[in-house]
């Protein structure tokens, strides 16, 4: 399921966290701080769609991410390359190779870096 902008600054926000209330959120933001009220409904949107829940402390909800960065981000990004590059890793890899113009030294530094990740994954104890 796909998050608005706004949601997904709120959620943003909460992984940093790990768990907050409405001020606690409100604070989080640098620059312009959005009214409580319209954390509190996309708080309330977002627990709809369970991305969120919340717990009731002396009349003050803790609101806590059901849904991990890393779960949200994987599905985005495989949803971004289906979308967008036929889901093809290496389309994907070569159009922002081309665009950021990286040379033939960055490309040999991901690659390496991309193999260790790999070794370290699989040499993981399960």
């Amino acid at each position: 399921m796909q998050l608005t902008k706004a949601e997904e600054q709120i959620m943003q926000i909460l992984w940093k966290l790990g768990e907050g209330s409405v001020q606690d959120i409100r604070e989080s933001f640098t620059d312009t701080k959005p009214a409580r009220t319209t954390i509190a409904t996309i708080l309330n949107i977002l627990e709809t769609k369970q991305f969120v829940t919340h717990t009731s402390e002396k009349r003050v909800n803790r609101y806590k991410a059901t849904v991990s960065k890393e779960t949200y981000s994987k599905k985005q990004l495989f949803g971004f390359m289906k979308n967008y590059f036929g889901g093809s890793f290496s389309t994907m890899a070569s159009f922002f190779a081309k665009e950021s113009n990286m040379t033939i030294e960055d490309l040999d530094q991901l690659f390496e870096e991309t193999r260790q990740a790999l070794e370290e994954e699989k040499n993981k104890p399960e």
